[in-house]
């Protein structure tokens, strides 16, 4: 079988992440006899240099005629001071609207041989944990409207949060259809003491479980929710919550599992072109160096090979491969605790011939 895709590599590590999920693809290619033919698209920072804007003519075009696309990272310090409209974070949030991806996935499991690296108590950390964060992702409060103006205090500024029930029902099926696949519970999450939306939220969920009666769902407020990540995050199975609540909440869970440079997500639309990315960002400190961990981004393949191919088999193989590895003691920086590490290039031959 023959896959187009669309690569990012963004700015900072992106290309060097990206680099190295083209190996373990290339290695999976050659093993089970399909070919990944690569396009390369500027979107981000280097965008910026090159022509002005996050999002060049065309790069929206070049990800719709792909069959996916994988994404290293953008953004950093040297493009924090301009506006919004140029800033390189507006280049996802355009590649996400234009593909109609409404949906992001980003799993946080606590690996066995990786509990030391978490933060959580010992005893807390020894329950484990494996759970779902499916974020509505382009409605909400990034989505709606914003501006400034003069009022008798001076320049103020305010964004909207806006979701109708077809947005919240949408990410609802979901949340619901992949805890049929897991454990069959959801976890939905809102601010319905407080805000018209959460309520909103609140009552079509409720109405949108008595489809799936197979399926247990609960409600949690976001500060509830927040701290019960850290106090007991083995009750959650699948947890599903607009875009500001689930991208704060899905960083926090990221933290729990010991290092971000470990966890993938995918962003999913009505069809299965998805664009996949790790949750950590640009990290521009350490960019050239060969110090980042590509395990977030090669699981970000993995889910791209289950997901949008259905080659369940190889997203297999490679997420063994990445366990088979962490359990022979290989870590680079981000997961060493102050011990041995291995930069990233050798972290990917070691998964290259795992494969």
């Amino acid at each position: 079988m023959k896959y187009q895709i669309a690569l990012i590599p963004g700015d900072g590590i992106g290309p060097e992440i990206i680099d190295s999920a083209c190996q373990v693809l290339n290695k999976v290619g050659a093993t089970y006899g399909h070919e990944f033919i690569y396009t390369t698209v500027k979107a981000g920072g280097c965008a910026i240099d090159e022509f002005g804007v996050p999002l060049p003519d065309g790069a929206l075009e070049q990800c719709l005629a792909s069959d996916s696309v994988l994404l290293g990272a953008v953004g950093g310090p040297k493009w924090d001071t301009l506006p919004g409209h140029l800033r390189p974070e507006r280049a996802l949030l355009n590649i996400r609207k234009g593909m109609g991806l409404f949906a992001n996935l980003r799993p946080a499991r606590l690996m066995p041989m990786l509990k030391e690296a978490s933060p959580l108590r010992r005893e807390t950390a020894e329950k484990g944990f494996d759970l779902l964060i499916v974020r509505e992702l382009t409605g909400g409060i990034y989505f709606g409207k914003s501006g400034r103006y003069q009022s008798e205090d001076g320049e103020t500024a305010f964004d909207t949060e806006t979701y109708s029930v077809k947005e919240i029902r949408r990410i609802g099926k979901v949340a619901f259809e992949t805890a049929r696949t897991r454990r069959g519970h959801v976890t939905s999450i809102d601010k319905a003491n407080v805000m018209e939306s959460s309520r909103l939220w609140r009552e079509t969920m409720h109405e949108l479980a008595k489809e799936y009666p197979d399926v247990q769902m609960k409600d949690m407020l976001v500060d509830n929710a927040a701290m019960q990540l850290v106090q007991n995050p083995s009750q959650f199975d699948v947890v599903v919550t607009s875009n500001i609540f689930g991208d704060i909440l899905s960083d926090e869970a990221s933290q729990l599992t010991g290092s971000i440079g470990l966890l993938p997500s995918a962003s999913l639309g009505e069809t299965k072109c998805g664009m996949y990315e790790p949750i950590h960002g640009s990290a521009p400190d350490i960019a050239g160096q060969d110090m980042a961990n590509p395990i977030a981004t090669v699981l970000s393949a993995a889910m791209m090979l289950r997901l949008s191919f259905g080659l369940t088999k190889e997203a297999d193989a490679v997420e063994k491969a990445v366990d088979e590895v962490l359990n022979q003691g290989l870590r680079t920086r981000d997961i060493a605790w102050g011990g041995p590490s291995v930069s990233g290039s050798a972290m990917t031959k070691a998964l290259v011939d795992r494969l």
